[in-house]
Parts: C-alpha cells; structure tokens; sequence
C-alpha cells in the first residue's frame, strides 16, 4: 500500500499536479530581479548586473587565471546596502577583497598562485548596478 502511494505521489509532482513541501512562490523574491551576466574566459572574467533591488546572496564563480596577480577594475552605481568582492587564488588565499562601492582599477592584494581561482560576490541588501572585470597582471 505505501509502495503504491509513493508511486502516484512521484507521478504526481512529475506532473505538477502538486507542489513539493519547501518550495514557495518566488514571485515577490529579490533574487528575481538578480541575473548578472558573466564573461569567464582564461584571464578575464567581467560580471555586470543591472538595476537590481533589495538583494542580499553571495555568489561564486570559478575563473582560470594564469597569472599570480589580477588587476581588477570596478565601475558600479551602488544605490543601497553593499557590495563586496574577493578573490581567492588556486591555493583558495584571499588576494584580493575590495566594496564595489570603489570604482576604479585596482590590483590584487598579493600575488597568488596561478590556476583556477575563486570570484566570489557578496551583496547585502543592494540596489543598483555593479559591473567589474578582473584580469591577468
């Protein structure tokens, strides 16, 4: 009997025909309006997100870098909460961790170790428009 509950139970969210316990509607989530556009490419990785509202997650993003160092330049129109960026070398070292907030073209903290490296975003309750680009030095 139970074996053949959770069979029309699987047939039915296979369907749609009734929601998974957990999941909420997302219609009113900040991260909705939070679809950056990434270009990662061997020594250039640029991210941009435009007009976004009220959002607060970190992302991560691996990056392959054949350099020890990166020059990062950051141009963004922060209208509220914060933004932070950190770059972390092969070796998972933070080489560089900077507010969006500053724009301008700055270069990695220390040298790091060449390989895939991690770029990680942390945004707390931000509004507006963040655009970067990190490259090899």
């Amino acid at each position: 009997m139970k074996k053949s509950l959770l069979v029309i139970a699987a047939m039915l969210l296979t369907a749609g025909l009734i929601i998974p316990w957990g999941c909420s509607d997302n219609s009113n989530n900040a991260l909705d309006n939070f679809q950056p556009e990434i270009s990662d490419t061997t020594d250039n990785f640029q991210f941009q997100v435009t007009d976004a509202v009220n959002v607060s997650t970190t992302v991560n993003y691996d990056w392959e870098n054949t350099g020890a160092r990166a020059s990062v330049n950051q141009s963004c129109a922060i209208t509220g909460g914060s933004a932070q960026l950190q770059i972390f070398d092969a070796l998972d070292s933070l080489v560089y961790d900077r507010s969006l907030a500053d724009n301008g073209t700055f270069q990695s903290d220390t040298a790091g170790v060449a390989g895939t490296w991690n770029v990680r975003v942390i945004l707390n309750n931000l509004s507006g428009t963040l655009n970067f680009r990190a490259e090899k030095m």
